[in-house]
């Protein structure tokens, strides 16, 4: 009773000796490739794996990105702030309307003369801030718009053109005559 089934097969010569060579080698050639389809599917799982945590890499990286832009975006709107508030002027006294356009608006805030004239030749400038419009002097504009160019509203800069073609280039104009 001890004996395989292959050997009681062989004893009652129901089969011979090739038979049962060619069934064990069947046999170790099928455990062989279990064995090896085993390590493919570890292999498989640990690729998979490995793609998973990959992906989750690159959602993780791409927060962070996001994060630290909008902490940027969030640092150079308080420095806006700030610049705005430390040089700000007032306008209390202001009785002449200056219009000017902020997304396809016409706008109008009220400054004395000499800050009308300032803002003509681009002495002054007007910046946005939570929906209010202040004058700032104009070099603080430039750093405002450095950071962020939406918030500076008017800024008007005083370029002469000089035009090589112009006949009347070398003649100077009288002190009396200008405005």
């Amino acid at each position: 009773m001890a004996n395989s089934l292959q050997e009681q097969l062989l004893k009652a010569g129901l089969t011979d000796e090739n038979k049962v060579n060619k069934a064990k080698k069947a046999k170790q050639r099928k455990e062989k490739e279990q064995r090896h389809s085993k390590k493919r599917q570890e292999d498989e799982a640990t690729r998979l794996a490995r793609e998973a945590r990959a992906l989750d890499a690159a959602r993780d990286r791409e927060l962070n990105r996001q994060k630290n832009e909008e902490a940027n975006h969030k640092a150079i709107m308080a420095q806006i702030r700030q610049l705005i508030e430390m040089n700000r002027l007032v306008l209390e006294e202001g009785e002449i309307a200056y219009n000017f356009s902020d997304d396809n608006k016409i706008q109008r805030i009220y400054v004395n003369d000499q800050q009308h004239g300032q803002l003509s030749r681009g002495q002054l400038a007007i910046v946005k801030l939570d929906n209010r419009y202040e004058v700032v002097p104009a070099g603080v504009a430039e750093k405002i718009s450095l950071r962020a160019a939406d918030c500076v509203i008017v800024n008007n800069q005083n370029e002469r053109v000089e035009d090589e073609d112009d006949p009347y280039a070398e003649f100077k104009v009288p002190d009396d005559l200008m405005w």
